[in-house]
């Protein structure tokens, strides 16, 4: 049976996917900004219903096909993609006058933020692959379905803790216009870094794939 050790060991293993910085974190800040707290909530509500069958499949015997070249590196381009545009809209917001009363990026898009933030990052998935598989195998071998449940659940609280964190943070730079606006250049530059930083990173995996 799965004992306290075992959730102790998922829990200090998942810190390491769930507080580093990345994607979901910045646009956590983001839409925090906008619809305080319950923005990170709704994104980890997302983030989940892609996570979630990510693995199941896994334990049940599909990671080859996210190991995939080719599977790989479509993700990439993208999810790259979808983190310029991301970070276009957060820039716009930024920048253009009135913003604050009708934003483009808004608090109901958090949960499809999520979602799309983990189902085209194939860092997040290569982080369950080559991370998360010894775990999932250990906790499916020794207690089945029941097993990846309690897994699961010593994971997943990290998510929403620390996307409805970051999202508080956002939200208090609400207090002044220009804190406010400052934080979203820095955020959507850091999100765009991010998309392209993805994307040429798949562009350079491509390459061995089309010789």
């Amino acid at each position: 049976m799965l004992g306290l050790d075992f959730i102790a060991k998922v829990i200090i293993i998942s810190a390491s996917g769930a507080l580093a910085p990345g994607p979901l974190t910045a646009s956590a800040a983001s839409l925090g900004a906008m619809g305080g707290w319950r923005a990170g909530f709704r994104e980890a509500i997302g983030h989940m219903v892609v996570e979630f069958p990510l693995v199941l499949t896994i334990a049940y015997g599909l990671s080859t096909v996210f190991n995939n070249p080719v599977v790989k590196v479509f993700m990439g381009l993208v999810g790259g993609s979808f983190l310029l545009f991301f970070a276009y809209l957060t820039l716009r917001d930024a920048v253009r006058a009135g913003f604050m009363g009708n934003p483009s990026i808004r608090y109901a898009s958090a949960m499809t933020t999520g979602a799309a933030l983990s189902l085209f990052n194939p860092y997040f998935i290569a982080w369950w692959i080559g991370v998360g598989t010894p775990l999932i195998m250990q906790a499916f071998l020794t207690a089945g379905l029941v097993g990846i449940l309690i897994l699961y659940a010593s994971h997943v609280w990290l998510d929403y803790a620390w996307l409805t964190f970051v999202a508080s943070l956002g939200s208090m730079s609400r207090v002044r216009m220009s804190v406010y606006r400052g934080l979203m250049i820095v955020l959507g530059v850091a999100i765009m870094y991010f998309g392209v930083s993805m994307i040429l990173n798949f562009l350079s995996d491509l390459l061995p794939i089309m010789r």
